[in-house]
């Protein structure tokens, strides 16, 4: 995919959404280690973010 001509794309819009998943795996893999219960529940949902997100852009990639 290529931006129109003419246009750059800014750096938010190139590393937002990969900095945002890299900071709730983090945040997952350290809740983790906390605690039993809802931190379990807090690592589980945020590490499956990822893959649902990188199952989604499987899924409903742009051609």
């Amino acid at each position: 995919m290529r931006p129109p001509s003419g246009s750059t794309l800014s750096l938010q819009r190139i590393f937002g959404v990969p900095l945002l998943l890299a900071t709730v795996t983090v945040i997952g893999l350290v809740s983790a280690l906390l605690d039993d219960g809802f931190w379990d529940a807090l690592s589980w949902a945020t590490l499956a973010l990822p893959m649902l997100v990188a199952a989604w852009a499987i899924w409903f990639r742009r051609e």
